[in-house]
């Protein structure tokens, strides 16, 4: 079997950087997320060198809802990375984790007036507006705190379907983000906004989908940013000074999966977007990018103790682990198929076909199908899946009262918890019996 991403095999057991994964999960219990704070940093570096390359006034900006927490906050802005939140939550955890305001933008499709207003108090970089009832709500915080050019980007939805599940398709005209373009209501929302003193409109943003692995979709885009902008200084000559292109950055998850160099989607991005503007004459903005999942996708492993296995002749068999759609509901939502790696026989052939079921009470509570995995997999196994850093942890819930799992950061000669597993009495601390019971 070949590993990679930090990924080893020493005396049959997988190793995750420098940790023996078994150990983990006899020292931490399971289910168990695993991060590798060595791979984090690989690839901010990574995005970094490469923005720093193309377009050094640019900015990279972790999409926190891959993988949100006080830690991961602390690595991204020690690599040089701001942070795109999407919720008063995501923000209170950033800039309680130490993360400069000027580092920090808020998107959301329905921004709470409570979350407006934190973002407008703390001064943060940016606010992505996604329609006409948002531009209200953050015109009535801004004359309620009496301030003025609070700076903002609008979020456009150009009609771009990117080659990926419908459901994390953000960019196509049936899409609940952004203003559209064809329509009008994208230009109608930029000249509303810069002809509005509490608004200083310094941007444009769109993220056209999730797992992306082609290229094209991101040139595609910079032509239709180019457009826009250039009608927007005809109309009224507002200059756009910097470009968001989202993330969505494609990732490893099984055999097949063929993702980019992360620098090649800066350099498509840099390269035709300059192109267009000597087109255009147009000055060359600076270009922001929000990667999520390419960061922190493949630096993760879930850990799982196997519980039993269930052969149905002639249909399948059923290797049943101790977590479940609460602790991974991607599966269940989108259909995602993951690597296996049984991390006590990890030396061994993996080579019988098998769906790795929870424990939740849901026919459709899966892991992954069609995992290959040793022959003699067993109750007691400790059942390692690969690349779940992304969209794990951080849709993780309380189905059929089970509790969220500890989080383990490992790598860069350290090891421990970054965020402790939920406990019986966690589960029940937010629960009331009203007196009249």
């Amino acid at each position: 079997m070949e590993l990679k991403n930090g990924l080893s095999v020493k005396n049959g057991h997988l190793y995750i950087a420098d940790a023996d994964a078994c150990a983990l999960a006899q020292k931490y219990g399971t289910p168990l997320y695993v991060m590798n704070q060595e791979h984090i940093r690989k690839r901010c570096r990574e995005l970094r060198g490469a923005m720093d390359k193309y377009c050094p006034e640019g900015r990279v900006m972790f999409a926190s809802k891959a993988f949100m927490n006080k830690a991961m906050c602390r690595i991204a802005a020690s690599e040089g990375l701001g942070m795109d939140v999407v919720s008063g939550g995501e923000l209170y955890t950033a800039l309680s984790a130490g993360v400069p305001a000027d580092m920090l933008e808020l998107h959301g499709n329905n921004k709470t007036v409570e979350e407006i207003e934190m973002a407008v108090k703390n001064n943060i970089y940016r606010i992505i507006i996604d329609n006409f009832d948002e531009i209200d709500r953050i015109k009535e915080v801004a004359q309620r705190l009496h301030r003025t050019r609070i700076p903002v980007e609008i979020r456009l939805r150009p009609g771009i379907e990117a080659h990926t599940h419908e459901a994390v398709q953000t960019a196509n005209l049936d899409c609940k983000f952004g203003f559209n373009i064809a329509s009008g209501e994208a230009m109608e929302a930029a000249l509303r906004l810069c002809s509005d003193d509490t608004f200083e409109l310094c941007g444009i943003h769109c993220h056209i989908g999730s797992q992306i692995f082609e290229l094209a979709p991101f040139a595609v885009l910079c032509e239709h940013f180019i457009t826009f902008a250039d009608r927007l200084r005809a109309a009224n000559g507002c200059v756009l000074h910097d470009f968001n292109f989202g993330g969505g950055f494609g990732v490893w998850y099984t055999q097949g999966d063929a993702p980019q160099e992360l620098g090649d989607y800066i350099r498509i991005i840099t390269q035709t977007l300059r192109e267009l503007c000597q087109k255009h004459s147009y000055p060359m903005p600076a270009i922001t990018v929000e990667p999520g999942r390419s960061i922190v996708g493949e630096a993760g492993v879930t850990l799982y103790t196997v519980g039993g296995v269930k052969d149905i002749p002639g249909v399948r068999t059923y290797v049943s682990v101790d977590g479940g759609m609460f602790d991974n509901p991607r599966c269940a939502l989108y259909g995602s198929k993951y690597t296996a790696v049984c991390a006590n026989k990890a030396d061994r052939e993996h080579d019988r076909v098998v769906t790795v079921a929870g424990k939740c009470c849901e026919s459709g509570d899966l892991i992954t199908k069609d995992a290959l995995v040793p022959a003699d997999i067993s109750t007691n196994d400790i059942l390692a899946i690969l690349t779940t850093g992304a969209y794990n942890y951080t849709m993780a819930s309380n189905y059929n009262r089970n509790g969220i799992p500890a989080v383990v950061l490992v790598g860069c000669g350290h090891e421990g918890i970054i965020v402790r597993r939920q406990t019986y009495d966690d589960l029940i601390s937010h629960d009331e019996i009203p007196d009249f019971l």
